[in-house]
């Protein structure tokens, strides 16, 4: 695998504005690719799952259910990679650790289109009850 390619592919998302353009790169470059898929193992990560359901929620307008989530890490290069299904469609995540970036992009196949969301990171709310102050 080539580095560079890496590289410009991050570069592509915090720059990018026709983000079929930064989908398509990656798709073109790494999926598929077997030198590219030795690289990385699968791993569960409760924030990247977090920030799938909370986009497809957002693109469908209604609560949905996630499915099939496979995570992909590339330790070496703080980069990660998804497919998941949500409802009929399929979908694919890329991320970057160290920049807390990332592309959601999801093919709906009834009318051949891609939908896409690039994010930052973004954790879960944790509910908690409220801390006494020691002041009342």
């Amino acid at each position: 695998m080539k580095i560079a390619r890496l590289l410009e592919l991050k570069q592509r998302l915090y720059r990018e504005k026709d983000l079929s353009k930064i989908w398509s790169f990656y798709m073109d470059h790494f999926s598929g690719r077997a030198k590219f898929a030795e690289l990385g193992r699968p791993v569960v990560n409760e924030s990247l799952e977090y920030v799938i359901g909370r986009i497809c929620r957002e693109m469908f307008r209604i609560e949905t259910k996630i499915d099939n989530i496979l995570i992909i890490q590339v330790e070496k290069y703080q980069f990660f990679h998804c497919t998941f299904m949500v409802k009929d469609y399929i979908g694919g995540l890329i991320f970057f650790e160290e920049t807390k970036m990332g592309l959601v992009a999801v093919s709906t196949f009834a009318n051949p289109k891609v939908m896409y969301s690039r994010f930052t990171e973004m954790m879960p709310m944790k509910h908690s009850e409220p801390k006494p102050n020691g002041l009342n």
